[in-house]
């Protein structure tokens, strides 16, 4: 509702423009005013034009409330301060629009590719992944809302550093073979043990073994980290074989990991296929051809294909010192070479593609993982209009490369449409890292976070965090709902643990640091999860003791004639602000995706549960007397409900019968 009056309200003042003073504005500014005593929505553009027509804003916007005449769903429009237009709304109708909405109008359509997650294949995944895979999953959703189509992938480095330090870990620390190492895979099953925790403690002994021998022997054990790199990439031969095994069982774990949190993934491209499809030499011949790199014959960087910048001013004959290397002196791609020539792919522009086959089967669908030759019927991956990669803000460099590439090979359409969605890092309160186990130093008590470490094997598994959340949920679902059975209780709790972690990933805006917390993800008081399905739960229960259910209760709604007395008067501004909030879900979905940012909904979830409750413990619903009245308070609730209920699960939170 919010946002299609908003929408009429520039169309028309874009025509009052037009015919008034025959001006054409490239943007129409429309407005939430702070407090609803300034209406429900306002502009200021009179003070935009105040130099343009020379004349007082006051005075522009006298002239333009005179001719905007009449407007569906507005009641009046006036000027308020020194120039501000502000419109009062038909309230009547705007709550009859919301109560009886249609799912409402696709904002977008076309086809999406989200990367996230992309978790090195090689340990447990941990709570800093959390953070990407719930962002980039919640984006996924709003973008599906919106009407787009959506590719999910996941981008798996099964060829890089952090995958040869842990077969490096298997081979020369443990002397195991590629016989021993599947029988480790094989006797770790049986005994219902997890490899990726197993290669989590491992990597960190590899990490640790790099440095801790004489200057000689850690010179002798870094050729030989680099000697497992090379000899992975290249494939064919036994240590290849036990980084494919290592890497594949150990991603398998990270799928089920993120299934714990409603989380799946489409495509499974593999840095493996990237190299022995040839992906990196068919762009590096368009690369060159488009004059994007360049060889180098002098300086640092002689022996290099470096990468033009753009708007560089570099004297005739000199050496740009500070271009991107892209192929090194020895003839190896950097990372970001291999990363341009797989977005040349996403985007279809590469002219090769991956072999696919089946890897993981979801509920409803199939993820499909590259491979050399794979199924012969599958469906099509890439060629994307836009891309949207959570990489975190540590990344943003690369990232910049990788557009900065496509814009000099001429796609600069595609490079419009490539968006780095970067964030910033998990860590954790002192207080949860004590609860975790771990030994902090008392100087570090007071610090307002601890940041974790996977090469120091300082961090908290993500399986382990969801468990202990479980847990702690379950101990209190237990005491509450005495009345349910085993399965009931175990569900209960596992929708308000996953509810709190994804909620609290969420709330916070995408460049800011998060420190993870138990006590304040979990608590039912403030902005938190539990907070906003707890107001589910209570609207269900309002339905439940009166014996009636929001359907039949929204028809009995339709039914009545006058709502302007339940919508005027202070004592039921509440009332309005709820209606007016209710009806704000699109244009919040329009909001989170035109700047990136789930935290948007996040926000707005809150903000209605919180003004259900406001409204909830003021106005007596049930025992109201005036059987109107106690229908269109009613008819509150199961808005308030159903909007609730379909916020949630954009954010991939589940709304509980009972906590």
């Amino acid at each position: 509702m919010y946002l299609d009056l908003k929408k009429r309200l520039e169309t028309h003042l874009r025509g009052v423009l037009k015919a008034k003073y025959d001006l054409e504005l490239d943007t129409i500014p429309v407005e939430t005013p702070p407090e609803l005593q300034f209406g429900e929505l306002a502009t200021p553009i009179a003070f935009e034009l105040a130099r343009k027509l020379r004349k007082a804003p006051k005075m522009i916007a006298q002239e333009i409330v005179a001719a905007l005449g009449g407007l569906d769903g507005f009641a009046s429009f006036e000027v308020a301060g020194a120039g501000y237009i502000n419109a009062r709304l038909d309230r009547a109708a705007g709550v009859r629009k919301v109560a009886f909405a249609e799912a409402g109008p696709k904002l977008a359509q076309g086809h999406a590719l989200v990367e996230h997650t992309s978790i090195n294949p090689n340990k447990a995944a941990h709570i800093g992944h959390l953070r990407n895979a719930i962002l980039g999953d919640t984006f996924v959703r709003l973008l599906r809302a919106a009407g787009q189509k959506v590719d999910v992938q996941n981008y798996i480095d099964n060829t890089g550093v952090q995958v040869a330090d842990v077969v490096v870990g298997f081979v020369h620390l443990e002397g195991k073979s590629l016989a021993e190492v599947r029988g480790l895979l094989d006797d770790l099953q049986h005994k219902g043990e997890r490899i990726d925790f197993y290669c989590w403690d491992l990597y960190a002994r590899t990490s640790q073994w790099y440095t801790s021998g004489t200057d000689a022997e850690n010179e002798a054990r870094k050729k030989l980290r680099y000697d497992t790199l090379h000899a992975i990439e290249h494939g064919g031969n036994e240590t290849a074989e036990i980084a494919e095994l290592i890497s594949t069982a150990v991603l398998r774990r990270h799928l089920e990991t993120m299934l714990r949190l409603g989380i799946e993934y489409d495509f499974l491209p593999r840095e493996s296929e990237i190299l022995h499809l040839k992906f990196w030499e068919a762009a590096f011949e368009l690369l060159k051809k488009s004059g994007v790199l360049y060889f180098e014959n002098e300086g640092k960087n002689k022996g290099c294909w470096v990468m033009t910048r753009p708007g560089a001013e570099i004297a005739e004959g000199a050496v740009d010192e500070d271009a991107k290397v892209i192929v090194r002196s020895n003839g190896t791609v950097t990372y970001v070479g291999k990363d341009i020539a797989y977005h040349l792919w996403k985007f279809g522009l590469l002219g090769r593609d991956f072999g696919y086959k089946r890897f993981f089967s979801y509920p409803n669908h199939e993820c499909w993982i590259s491979t050399d030759h794979g199924e012969a019927e599958h469906p099509h991956f890439g060629g994307a209009q836009a891309i949207y990669n959570v990489i975190d803000s540590r990344q943003s460099d690369p990232q910049a490369n990788v557009i900065q590439a496509l814009r000099g090979m001429g796609h600069a359409e595609q490079a419009d449409r490539y968006t780095h969605f970067s964030y910033e890092m998990v860590a954790l309160t002192p207080r949860c890292a004590v609860e975790l186990g771990y030994d902090v130093p008392e100087e570090d008590r007071s610090r307002p976070y601890i940041e974790v470490s996977g090469r120091k094997g300082f961090g908290v598994k993500a399986d382990d965090l969801i468990d202990k959340l479980i847990a702690a949920t379950r101990a209190e679902v237990d005491a509450r709902q005495t009345g349910r059975d085993e399965a009931e209780r175990q569900r209960i709790a596992e929708q308000i643990a996953i509810g709190a972690l994804r909620y609290f990933m969420l709330k916070y805006t995408r460049n800011t640091v998060i420190a993870f917390d138990f006590k304040d993800a979990l608590s039912f008081e403030g902005e938190t999860g539990p907070y906003i399905q707890y107001a589910v739960v209570r609207i269900r229960n309002i339905f439940r003791k009166g014996g009636t259910t929001p359907e039949a209760v929204l028809a009995e709604f339709a039914k009545l004639a006058e709502l302007g007395a339940y919508l005027s008067g202070a004592e039921n501004e509440d009332i309005w602000a709820l209606w007016l909030r209710a009806g704000r879900r699109a244009l919040v979905l329009e909001q989170c995706i035109a700047t990136s940012e789930p935290a948007h909904l996040a926000k707005h979830a809150f903000q209605l549960a919180q003004e259900f409750n406001n409204f909830y413990h003021k106005h007596h619903i049930l025992t109201e007397e005036d059987p109107a009245r106690k229908t269109f308070l009613l008819a509150t609730a199961a808005v308030a409900l159903r909007e609730l209920v379909t916020v949630l699960g954009w954010l991939g939170i589940e709304s509980p019968e009972a906590m």
